[in-house]
């Protein structure tokens, strides 16, 4: 969300917004403090608002004191249900949500270890795919999703898996390791792949790995979502197995455009889609360097 922060602001001063007319808050991560802002800034009457829901449990909300006060509002990253999506288009309402669809995230997490082959990720010779999830907030449709859809991707191409064990994490490189480091106390070598629901819980997860005494691509695999900057390096040297790019570049553009599309009047769609990209050894230093 650095990133996206970031490109964001430089993408609206390229589009003519003057930088003071530009207010970026930081909800830290709690929907209460993140309410306040967005109280504060219906307060001030603003343009337009694009937010990166805390809990996309709060969409409905949060949409409802926004359209009451007759400011357009653009959702980006996770995702409202798409009951919430209905309401916007039933009522006609400026309201859209700009991101990626957290199930191809997802699937391109498995895809990337149904890739590497059974032969290669079997280690234990039991004929299943053996691997833990170290989940986001699981209220967060992008966790739901990425869980959901990285052990469908190797079902749906043939693979038998075993769940040895499911945590949440919280999104946290702190609460990852500590948890990725129970899982090998407790299931040690029978573990095959980590999958985890961001890469700042694979970070965490890696210094579990290396701590046990495991090495990713020759005892265990490792996989996470976002392209973290750090990730993509361990990608490239081979100590994460591979992650999936949220195109903060895409993302941060649409949601700009969609933004500027409101307040000239122009109206948008009410679900605006970026696509995932996979990252492996293959195309990681492209990715890199698109980052730098």
């Amino acid at each position: 969300m650095t990133l996206f922060r970031t490109e964001l602001e430089k993408y609206l001063i390229e589009k003519g917004f003057a930088k003071e007319n530009i207010t970026i808050v930081d909800g830290a991560n709690d929907q209460a403090t993140q309410s306040g802002q967005i109280d504060s800034f219906i307060a001030d009457g603003v343009d337009v608002l694009i937010i990166n829901l805390v809990n996309s449990s709060s969409a409905a909300t949060v949409t409802d004191k926004v359209v009451a006060a007759n400011i357009p509002l653009v959702y980006i990253n996770r995702e409202p249900a798409a009951d919430e999506q209905q309401r916007w288009a039933d009522n006609n309402w400026n309201v859209c949500y700009v991101g990626c669809d957290a199930r191809q995230s997802g699937t391109y997490q498995g895809e990337i270890i149904g890739d590497l082959g059974l032969d290669a990720v079997d280690f234990n010779k039991n004929g299943k795919i053996d691997y833990i999830m170290i989940k986001g907030d699981p209220e967060n449709v992008d966790a739901q999703y990425r869980t959901e859809f990285s052990i469908k991707a190797l079902t749906d191409a043939g693979f038998e898996v075993n769940k040895l064990d499911e945590q949440v994490g919280m999104w946290d490189q702190v609460k990852g390791a500590e948890l990725v480091a129970n899982s090998l106390s407790q299931y040690g070598n029978d573990i095959e792949v980590v999958f985890c629901n961001n890469d700042a819980m694979a970070l965490g997860a890696l210094q579990s790995i290396q701590s046990a005494g495991r090495k990713v691509g020759t005892d265990i695999y490792l996989v996470g979502v976002d392209a973290l900057t750090e990730v993509v390096e361990y990608v490239i040297s081979g100590d994460i197995t591979g992650t999936v790019f949220n195109d903060h570049f895409a993302q941060s553009h649409n949601a700009a455009d969609a933004a500027i599309n409101y307040i000239t009047g122009a109206g948008n769609e009410h679900n605006i889609q970026c696509d995932y990209k996979k990252v492996t050894k293959d195309n990681a230093q492209e990715i890199l360097d698109s980052l730098k």
